[in-house]
């Protein structure tokens, strides 16, 4: 069982290439398998952090890899989507470039305080990460953005501002913040109270 988290975010790396693959050969045609292998990456994202926390095996370096796994695996299937419809992507170039540019702010920030990569996984993320799942699934599905597009943008700028407030407020460095509120509670030297299921 205390492999079982490991074998998952390879899973979930492995299936980044995987993706670009079929979305560059196969075309229009890789869209339902896309959506099918996007949805077993977010399936494997859920259920390694669980298995981690509940076989003991929760350690910075499986967290680190995770939240750097996530980001190698999101960018995929955004990548895949513009293979697929340039012009839809292109259309919302703006947003997307914006929630490009609060990704590397968090990054920029966090080793400019700490000397590595924030690796938080708030609440906030992963609510921002099932609102991509919806964007994508319109997009590949219907090649519609609209409004499922636009709820993840601002879902995503709000949860980025969120991981920056983390930042800022630990004294230290950390993994497995819920949120920037969390975050003052441990620099006020409060042990805060986590989830099984949502944090380390």
């Amino acid at each position: 069982m205390k492999k079982i988290p490991l074998s998952l975010i390879i899973f979930r790396f492995l299936l980044a290439p995987i993706i670009l693959f079929l979305a560059y050969y196969l075309g229009e045609e890789s869209r339902i398998i896309i959506l099918v292998l996007m949805y077993l990456g977010l399936i494997s994202d859920i259920f390694d952090g669980i298995i981690a926390r509940k076989a003991g095996v929760s350690s910075e370096k499986l967290r680190r890899l995770d939240s750097q796994t996530d980001l190698i695996f999101w960018v995929s299937i955004g990548v895949a989507t513009y293979i697929l419809f340039p012009i839809l992507i292109v259309e919302n170039k703006f947003a997307i470039i914006s929630i490009f540019a609060m990704e590397a702010l968090c990054y920029i920030i966090s080793f400019a305080k700490f000397g590595k990569e924030t690796c938080t996984h708030a609440f906030l993320s992963k609510m921002w990460g099932l609102s991509l799942l919806v964007a994508f699934t319109s997009l590949l599905s219907f090649e519609y953005a609209g409004i499922p597009f636009y709820i993840a943008v601002v879902l995503g700028l709000i949860a980025h501002l969120d991981v920056i407030f983390i930042i800022l407020i630990l004294p230290k460095w950390q993994h497995d913040i819920p949120s920037s509120y969390h975050a003052w509670q441990i620099k006020k030297g409060v042990k805060i109270k986590r989830s099984k299921f949502l944090n380390g």
